[in-house]
């Protein structure tokens, strides 16, 4: 985080998590203004893991009526219903969701037309599985700087074909966008 900072990054709107430990507080150490939106789909993975086989299909439906929500407010009132129903049989899924309700939900504070992109790192993790997938058939590299090459190509291929692509959403959001950034960081 101190390395893109020093770079020139000097303000940040919303960081995209994963969960990892001490990573969001990472970032808030240097981007302290900035908003933490923890990864939906990771957190969905992770609670149908650890439930029966039996339920899983209905908590994913309860699971999905929380973050499909158009509103933070209809996303309280879904959950409510959630803690309801499951509490008793999966208390410790249930309290997980509770606390991270507040990092689950950021997205919802954001332009609707850009939620689908900002609520999980899925297009993170896509961008890792095509380094892998070129990485993969080497079997081995001389070295770290023959590894480092590769990724460095790959993410310039994709940078390529990513700067001619216009991210979804983004231009019915930019005015809302901007006025985030001023109220963030009065400028």
């Amino acid at each position: 985080m101190l390395d893109l900072y020093n770079r020139g990054l000097h303000q940040v709107l919303l960081g995209v998590f994963d969960g990892l430990g001490g990573l969001e507080d990472a970032f808030h150490d240097v981007y302290p203004k900035a908003d933490v939106q923890r990864c939906v789909i990771h957190k969905v993975r992770n609670t149908l893991n650890k439930v029966r086989k039996k339920d899983q299909y209905e908590i994913a439906e309860d699971m999905k009526a929380i973050y499909r929500s158009f509103t933070t407010e209809a996303a309280l009132v879904q959950f409510e219903a959630f803690q309801k129903k499951w509490a008793s049989k999966y208390p410790r899924e249930v309290a997980s969701w509770e606390q991270d309700l507040p990092v689950l939900l950021t997205f919802l504070s954001y332009p609707s037309s850009i939620r689908g992109v900002i609520y999980t790192t899925n297009w993170i993790e896509r961008t890792n599985k095509e380094i892998r997938k070129r990485l993969k058939p080497m079997n081995s590299l001389s070295n770290l700087k023959a590894a480092e090459k590769i990724v460095y190509l790959s993410l310039q291929d994709l940078q390529e074909r990513w700067s001619t692509r216009k991210l979804k959403g983004i231009a019915e959001a930019h005015m809302a966008l901007q006025k985030m950034f001023k109220e963030k960081y009065g400028e």
